[in-house]
């Protein structure tokens, strides 16, 4: 079978079963792995599936969400630099807001725990590791739990955003760009994270660089509305520079031992 009659194949195969995985694919065609990869490379340029780890889904389906144990896994090394370069950002004895994320998770493990400030999640995983910290004054927010994403939303996590002000929120998302803003595929989540942005000084987005382009069903604010993109350097110095054109610093995290970056990193 030659590589376009394949391609068409695993099309067709995603569309069907609304997901497809490398390893069965390559089962299936009795092909390698990486075959399979460039295969789905092709066909996620052509705009025709979109890549999430493992595998690919067709590229309407904007509302997709993994479980949180699969995104867990995702760029995990980049999570990891990006998580330890966001510690230069902590507010001395100040407050911040963590947002619901794999990375912002991450993020929190690495929080010193002599760190003395107040911390404000929606996210259960985020407060357990922010718990045992006795520097830091923790408030977890309440609402309705998704089970997706071990977060509160709904009315009483949005009226509590309503009644703070952080100095930092630390921000997830599932997809960003200049064009599309910053979106996640369910609305309820998209609204807390909304609120969050209403309620900090400052926002820091903390995004491994697959998700920039990317595009979900829910919009909760525009690239602009962020002060601060930490990413890795996947992302090209010329998206980086057309992102800054739009007044959001980018600090793009090279693919070394995680470490706290100076400003020469920056974009």
């Amino acid at each position: 079978m030659y590589a376009p009659e394949r391609q068409q194949e695993i099309l067709r195969l995603a569309r069907d079963g609304g997901r497809v995985d490398v390893v069965s694919l390559a089962e299936e065609f009795q092909v390698t792995a990486e075959t399979i990869r460039r295969d789905l490379k092709a066909l996620d340029r052509a705009g025709l599936v979109r890549r999430v780890h493992g595998g690919a889904i067709p590229a309407g389906r904007l509302d997709f969400e993994p479980d949180i144990a699969e995104r867990e896994g995702t760029a995990a090394d980049e999570k990891d630099r990006i998580a330890h370069a966001a510690l230069a950002e902590l507010p001395s004895d100040g407050t911040v807001i963590l947002d619901a994320g794999t990375t912002i998770a991450r993020f929190a493990a690495a929080i010193p725990l002599e760190t003395t400030l107040t911390a404000v999640t929606h996210s259960l995983p985020i407060a357990a590791r922010l718990a045992d910290h006795p520097g830091i004054q923790l408030h977890l927010v309440g609402g309705r739990v998704r089970h997706r994403t071990r977060a509160a939303v709904d009315a009483w996590a949005l009226r509590a955003y309503g009644e703070i002000r952080a100095d930092v929120l630390f921000l997830a998302a599932n997809g960003f760009s200049a064009g599309h803003g910053l979106t996640t595929p369910d609305l309820a989540e998209a609204a807390v994270k909304r609120a969050a942005v209403a309620a900090a000084r400052r926002v820091v987005l903390l995004s491994d660089s697959s998700k920039h382009g990317q595009e979900h069903f829910a919009r909760f604010g525009a690239l602009g509305d962020v002060d601060l993109l930490i990413t890795d350097s996947g992302l090209s110095p010329e998206d980086a520079t057309a992102i800054e054109r739009g007044g959001t610093e980018v600090l793009r995290i090279p693919g070394a031992n995680p470490r706290t970056p100076s400003r020469k990193d920056r974009a």
